[in-house]
């Protein structure tokens, strides 16, 4: 099928090489805090016959259907309904004092896309959902008919980046007066209506950009990933390795500022010896952010914006 997570995981020759040195130990435990169908999980546990696995998935579906693909490896796996900032708590329940190796990847999954009353994709007509775990939580629908001009435009603004945010954000408070506005089909009408023509014509579908700062709002998910990335570095036992792979720049600048600060020395410059504590307590494992190959990308098109970056806990 080629989509992302269906059929071929993201990178995922890149990240068994990045993280084997931690998963050939014994007893090595591997998290994967974005279970989503279990591509990348599968592919580690029969890699590394000895890997204990601990899977997270907000999405209840999700942790079933990857349950179902894993089954094999029941005896080694611990599949957990959690959201990734919750790694602590997880591994306290577990009576696991850490991690080798952990993966994160980040956004929306291909089963999410793909089911149409997920409400997901513009390009399918479904109630606008867009909660990954649709137990809880506010609903996309809640978000476009009850934020106020300026709170959508800000919401569109930083979280899809999008130049006509206001424009959009009022044109959708003025409809939702008459009808509310609760189809993801509509939706996407209304945004191209409010983007002027000529911007229309380039950077794919209009009302791109709009889905994702929607989807980001209703699930919290810059906020939730800028707590989990400290706590899956302090989950990694001493040389443990983290990869994380993004899809948009807000994510990946979110995981390189966290890299990043923690491969710095944080002692005032000029001391002639570092004190101790203030060293680097990761070592960077990719240099900047890693992109799939053309020939990836040609067999799964949704790999294309996929950025990696890996660390090492000194």
């Amino acid at each position: 099928m080629g989509t992302r997570g269906t059929h071929v995981p993201v990178l995922l020759q890149r990240c068994l090489e990045l993280l084997a040195p931690v998963l050939a130990r014994p007893g090595a435990i591997h998290l994967d805090a974005t279970l989503g169908l279990g591509g990348h999980a599968e592919a580690v546990l029969s890699a590394h016959p000895a890997v204990v696995l601990v899977g997270l998935d907000r999405d209840g579906a999700a942790l079933a259907r990857a349950g179902r693909r894993l089954a094999r490896f029941a005896d080694r796996t611990h599949l957990v309904h959690a959201v990734f900032d919750e790694i602590p708590e997880v591994l306290d329940e577990l009576g696991l004092p850490g991690v080798d190796s952990a993966l994160f990847d980040l956004g929306v999954s291909s089963m999410q896309l793909d089911e149409a009353d997920r409400g997901f994709a513009y390009a399918q007509d479904a109630p606008l959902d867009m909660r990954m775990d649709q137990s809880v939580g506010v609903t996309a629908a809640d978000v476009v008919n009850t934020y106020s001009v300026a709170d959508l435009a800000r919401v569109l603004r930083v979280y899809g980046e999008e130049r006509f945010a206001r424009r959009i954000a009022a044109s959708l408070v003025r409809e939702r007066a008459t009808t509310p506005v609760t189809s993801s089909a509509r939706l996407a009408a209304l945004v191209r209506d409010a983007i002027p023509a000529p911007a229309r014509r380039t950077g794919g579908h209009p009302a791109k950009r709009t889905f994702q700062a929607l989807r980001i709002e209703v699930n919290g998910e810059l906020a939730v990933l800028e707590r989990a990335l400290p706590r899956a570095f302090d989950a990694l036992r001493p040389s443990g390795r983290l990869a994380v792979m993004a899809y948009h720049s807000l994510e990946d600048r979110l995981v390189k500022r966290a890299m990043v600060a923690r491969a710095r020395s944080r002692a005032p410059l000029g001391l002639p010896i570092e004190p101790i504590g203030t060293g680097p307590t990761v070592r960077l494992l990719t240099r900047g952010a890693e992109s799939p190959a053309g020939a990836e990308i040609e067999v799964n098109p949704r790999a294309a914006s996929a950025r990696l970056r890996a660390a090492e806990r000194i």
